[in-house]
């Protein structure tokens, strides 16, 4: 395969170009190095992408997906036989912050994406969506058969947005499409603006962690060498139509177009303070918490079905928090030492 994979220098997209080098695949990857978090760590994800012994299969584009014209010239160059898209603005509450910088990335850069697609026709588009999507939905696990249609921030909006978009160019234009809804991805190289990179931040510091709704809240925390399994197992499974599909009655997870929806997760929920007590178990000292009210934006737990998913890839998701955290741990101990992780 020849593979375009967006969003390369980030966290999933790093390992998912790693993964894909190992399997004897040509990988393409863009990036725009935004300066969201700490961009000397993206530089460093390509660095070590780079310096892996399959690297003269990779090449490298600093590219925006808001800029069509040369997101296109990339196409045309290289006429990709599949398509990941893990690039996009991420974060629930900075969307508070900066709405605009997802509308460029999760929407705008999106649809350049599909334009492409649909001009250079890709055997298969999986693009990353999120657990978020699910908003205010009480009812546990999370189904991709449930209605998604209340999402209680921006950067919600703008996945389920994706998904959407991306339903209608598969319509239109019998572009096989796969959406991946990931829940609560953790480990080495991980984003440091996320719960494991703060709290080790904090602790290492022994500064206090900020424990939001008191400490009830409850994640479905996936490791990342599960979801770059998944996604390299799916991506050799295009989307094909729902032959069951009936628009009277319409499954929100299919279609009579070659369009699906998957959750990605470990199918468990675990309580925050759980959360804590590994993490405090695998650094040797213990938290400071900071007990505070729930975020805007936030949800108090999430809970992935993951049988769809299991049935099609032939996979699912099943590493012990226990051993993902000690594995974050011991790559944050080699790659900043005991010092506190740094911002931008």
């Amino acid at each position: 395969m020849r593979i375009l994979v967006t969003g390369v220098a980030g966290f999933i997209g790093y390992h998912l170009a790693m993964r894909l080098l190992a399997g004897g695949h040509d990988v393409v990857g863009i990036d725009n190095l935004n300066d969201y978090y700490d961009v000397q760590l993206k530089r460093d994800r390509l660095a070590s992408i780079q310096a892996a012994p399959q690297a003269a299969q990779f090449s490298f584009h600093k590219q925006d997906l808001a800029d069509a014209a040369g997101l296109s010239a990339i196409f045309a160059k290289y006429g990709f036989s599949h398509v990941v898209n893990m690039a996009a603005q991420a974060g629930v509450r900075y969307s508070l912050q900066n709405p605009a910088s997802y509308i460029d990335s999760n929407l705008v850069g999106f649809a350049n994406l599909l334009e492409c697609c649909r001009k250079h026709s890709p055997e298969h588009l999986v693009f990353a969506s999120s657990s978020s999507v699910y908003g205010l939905n009480a009812a546990r696990p999370y189904s991709t058969r449930q209605n998604v249609d209340h999402p209680v921030s921006l950067y919600a909006a703008t996945k389920k947005s994706g998904e959407l978009m991306a339903h209608s160019y598969s319509h239109l234009f019998g572009l096989p499409c796969t959406g991946l809804r990931f829940f609560t991805v953790y480990g080495p190289w991980g984003r440091p603006d996320m719960a494991l990179g703060l709290f080790t931040n904090a602790i290492l510091a022994g500064k206090p962690i900020k424990v939001f709704n008191n400490g009830r809240l409850r994640r479905d925390f996936t490791y990342i060498d599960d979801i770059v399994e998944g996604v390299a197992r799916i991506m050799g499974r295009p989307a094909a139509p729902d032959p069951d599909f009936d628009p009277a009655a319409p499954d929100p997870a299919t279609s009579s177009a070659p369009w699906r929806i998957y959750n990605i997760g470990n199918s468990q929920t675990v309580e925050l303070g759980d959360f804590i007590a590994t993490l405090e178990d695998a650094l040797g000292k213990k938290a400071i918490c900071e007990m505070l009210p729930m975020q805007p934006g936030d949800v108090e737990s999430t809970w992935a079905d993951v049988g769809d998913f299991a049935r099609a890839a032939d996979f699912s998701p099943a590493t012990p928090l226990k051993t993902g955290i000690e594995a974050y741990v011991r790559w944050h101990r080699d790659y900043y030492g005991n010092r506190a992780v740094h911002d931008n």
